[in-house]
């Protein structure tokens, strides 16, 4: 059989999707250079929940994805021996307004600490079906293992993908080509502003608003909360205790346009102030909690909502892992695992990444 496994990769991104993606890559001996703009998980990967689901995607193209990623977090867990939050948790539905009480009481059994306005209307998920990692502390853990394995991380721009009759040669980072014979492209919203003179859909950016609390000692369970503010709107926060003893909570959508790197980013502090009454308004806890950041950033997504997993049209050697949407920290692994099969192989013997072929749009 022809081994196909090429002698060095360069992996656009150091988020969760580059992360994963080198990591397996250096298990099979590759050797992998990461190129990223300003330090890892610096972006959507550094300040998102972190939140696993098994079945949630059922009955979309991305479930067999999904599953055989939550089963692939387990093992990650065990094999990298590094303490990155992982943990089974309940998972329930709550609904709240800020003001007012809902009548009724709570449906279903509510945990002690919810002992705000809020009102448990469901169990969503269970430890054996829903689960957490600390996003940030996750992809760390993945590019420190496949520099153990011999992967180096490089602080640059990527300016263009290098190409000569139809191949990838390389990437210029910062004016300098840096040479491979294959690269794969994981920068999120960003990709698409590189990939300029690639045949891959657009990537764009949905933004959004996050806040960190300090509040020590509560459960593992993450909460999906139906929300009313006072003037009518209408939002889903998300809540999630971690073991760290921080709270993280988001949920506020904004139309902001992507700026020209994650850096320039800018947080709305009104918009954090509403996600943390809203999680004031469930647990008495906290309403006292004091917050500890203020974040936004940009998930990448696909106009089919489906990520991009794949060759890219007509350039031998180029790759894309990007478009996840909200379950990028959970499909990260098997999105990694998959690509590293089919750069070393020429074919995903994990997942089937047909439905995420970059052609199909």
């Amino acid at each position: 059989m022809q081994d196909l496994t090429p002698k060095h990769v360069v992996v656009c991104g150091a988020g969760v999707m580059g992360a994963a993606v080198s990591y397996f890559l250096a298990c099979r001996g590759v050797v992998v250079t990461v190129v990223e703009r300003s330090g890892v998980a610096c972006a959507a990967s550094g300040k998102s929940g972190g939140f696993l689901a098994l079945d949630w995607c059922d009955g979309s193209e991305l479930g067999p994805l999904a599953r055989a990623s939550f089963a692939l977090h387990a093992e990650l867990a065990r094999q990298l021996g590094t303490d990155y939050g992982y943990r089974r948790m309940d998972t329930f539905m709550l609904a709240a307004r800020e003001r007012g009480a809902i009548a009724g009481g709570h449906r279903v059994a509510a945990p002690s600490w919810l002992d705000g306005a809020g009102v448990v209307t469901a169990a969503l998920g269970s430890p054996e079906t829903t689960a957490q990692v600390h996003p940030a502390r996750f992809t760390a853990a993945l590019i420190d293992a496949a520099k153990a394995r011999g992967s180096a991380l490089r602080i640059g721009v990527v300016e263009e993908i290098v190409q000569r009759d139809g191949a990838v040669r390389g990437v210029r980072v910062n004016g300098e080509i840096v040479e491979a014979d294959a690269v794969v492209l994981a920068m999120g919203p960003w990709t698409s502003r590189v990939a300029r003179n690639l045949r891959i859909p657009t990537v764009r950016g949905l933004k959004g608003y996050s806040v960190t609390l300090a509040a020590p000692e509560l459960p593992a369970h993450a909460l999906f909360v139906d929300y009313r503010t006072a003037d009518g709107r209408a939002l889903e926060p998300e809540i999630f205790p971690r073991p760290d003893g921080e709270v993280y909570i988001c949920g506020m959508a904004d139309p902001a346009p992507l700026p020209d790197s994650p850096e320039a980013v800018e947080v709305n502090d009104a918009s954090c102030a509403i996600l943390a009454r809203a999680a004031g308004r469930v647990s008495t806890a906290l309403a006292t909690a004091q917050i500890l950041k203020r974040q936004a950033c940009y998930r990448p997504v696909t106009d089919d909502g489906l990520p991009l997993i794949g060759r890219v049209p007509r350039v031998t050697g180029a790759y894309v892992a990007t478009g996840h949407g909200p379950w990028g920290m959970l499909n990260a692994p098997a999105t990694g695992l998959a690509l590293a099969e089919l750069i070393t192989q020429g074919v995903a013997s994990t997942v089937d990444l047909r439905p995420f072929d970059p052609a199909r749009l």
